[in-house]
């Protein structure tokens, strides 16, 4: 009798383990299609969702170096798709750059309002934007598409590089706002892989062109299919403090210097 009740209790609470778990399931399921609303768990899930669009996009990473911050990332193109007319990394200012990972028109909304944040600070101040502002005022941007009705988040992470008097500066910015400096770091599709690859290779005395030869050593890890000028892009922030995009002729020395 006293293993038949033991059965019956281990299996009432195994039923109402499930029940609890499938309640919570429908409860999320049912709050999913709202921006605003908190989700009984404590989530936004339209921000979990956003995530996910960013980790279904193509990988990009940086580097911070002693001397500059790189930026790289993959660049897939459909084989008969003109790739000149697809550019992942932008730049914001003369000393700012970003690229993304993610949905490609959101990215574009962002960059255009990131050049008009640095002009606006430079029609005010005639001075460039510091770095650590345009990230913030970006950021808060993206924030507020979290806790807006009739909007949804952009389904974009971005990595920003950029330099200014303080010295050379990586960040990241997700889909819910927030934001961080960073010495190396990976989105996109590979990030997990590319970010373990980063943490044995990085090394804080790296000089800008050790760094650029890691960038595409990291995506190489990952890369599927022959990796080529016409199939990543890099960008940089060199010594002088100014950012600029690498030409493909440029990449093309660099991946045949690691190969």
């Amino acid at each position: 009798v006293s293993t038949q009740s033991t059965g019956l209790q281990f299996l009432f609470v195994s039923l109402l383990s499930f029940c609890t778990l499938l309640f919570t399931l429908t409860m999320e399921n049912e709050y999913s299609f709202s921006l605003t609303t908190f989700s009984p768990s404590g989530k936004l899930v339209q921000i979990e969702y956003a995530l996910q669009a960013v980790s279904a996009g193509s990988t990009s990473l940086g580097i911070k170096a002693k001397n500059g911050v790189v930026i790289a990332t993959e660049k897939k193109l459909p084989a008969l798709m003109d790739e000149t007319t697809m550019k992942k990394i932008n730049m914001l200012a003369s000393h700012v750059g970003v690229v993304y990972s993610g949905m490609g028109p959101d990215s574009r909304v962002l960059v255009r309002k990131g050049r008009k944040i640095a002009q606006q600070y430079y029609r005010v101040y005639q001075t460039p934007i510091p770095v650590s502002q345009i990230v913030r005022e970006l950021a808060s941007v993206m924030q507020e598409f979290t806790q807006s009705g009739g909007v949804r988040p952009f389904g974009v992470s971005l990595l920003i590089a950029g330099s200014d008097e303080t010295g050379s500066h990586l960040y990241q910015v997700d889909p819910s706002g927030s934001y961080f400096a960073w010495k190396a770091s990976a989105i996109g599709k590979g990030m997990i892989n590319a970010k373990t690859f980063l943490e044995k290779r990085y090394n804080a005395d790296m000089e800008l062109e050790d760094a650029i030869h890691t960038a595409i050593l990291t995506l190489k890890e990952g890369f599927e299919g022959q990796m080529s000028e016409s199939n990543i892009e890099i960008g940089l922030v060199d010594r002088s403090g100014k950012f600029k995009i690498l030409t493909p002729a440029e990449v093309r020395d660099y991946t045949q210097e690691v190969e």
